[in-house]
């Protein structure tokens, strides 16, 4: 079941470190190993890695957030459904945390309190940990942990769920008019065409008739002795 549910290279890419130096690369700048390649589902690289050996694979970026790990949602959705999944806007960009992060205050309970002195619901359902919006996990490691505990989330993408991506990716998807816009365009359409034979079959304006032009100056007549 958890076969279905989870795409096989996932547990690899939370077990796996980052940001250490590559030491194929030692001597080169940017030599951080921050990707991950979802084909061959090997350890961490760098950018020089990338460009030599998985040039034409499926790889994702981790970033540093507060020394813990975290991805952009923009590349991780393409490939897994991160629903129920707490995300965070960094620098600019939404991002989600790969793994729990330890907390320094005890774990609260169901009935937390927030210092507004209202009770707190947003809790992480495997480490308890508040969450800002009604999420259920607070990382993906969480929502790993959720699915082999009760089977009831997936982060495997429906084909449904492909088509929209694929869709957002080319633009934005073109709307089919609704049975009253087309209704609407065909008065609009008809209105024009009136408005159009109405014009072709009137007459052109009649020129004004000289007959009734004055000829001449007229003279006042003579003043009497």
């Amino acid at each position: 079941m958890e076969l279905m549910l989870v795409p096989p290279w996932l547990e690899q890419l939370l077990s796996t470190t980052f940001f250490s130096i590559c030491q194929g690369h030692i001597n080169s700048p940017r030599n951080e190993c921050n990707m991950f390649c979802l084909n061959c589902r090997d350890q961490s690289f760098c950018f020089y890695c990338k460009s030599s050996w998985h040039k034409d694979h499926q790889v994702i970026q981790i970033r540093r957030s507060s020394y813990h790990d975290v991805v952009r949602v923009a590349e991780i959705q393409n490939v897994l459904d991160i629903s129920g999944v707490q995300t965070y806007v960094i620098n600019s960009a939404r991002v989600l945390f790969l793994n729990e992060r330890p907390q320094n205050q005890p774990k609260t309970n169901n009935n937390a309190v927030n210092n507004n002195g209202k009770s707190n619901s947003h809790l992480c359902e495997i480490c308890r940990r508040n969450l800002l919006d009604p999420f259920r996990f607070c990382s993906l490691g969480c929502k790993l942990t959720g699915i082999k505990r009760n089977g009831n989330a997936s982060f495997v993408l429906s084909a449904k769920k492909d088509e929209e991506i694929v869709r957002m990716q080319k633009g934005k998807p073109r709307r089919l008019p609704s049975k009253e816009e087309e209704e609407e365009d065909e008065l609009r359409e008809g209105i024009y065409k009136q408005v159009y034979q109405s014009t072709l079959s009137s007459p052109p304006p009649l020129a004004c008739s000289n007959s009734r032009r004055r000829k001449g100056i007229p003279h006042r007549a003579p003043l009497g002795p």
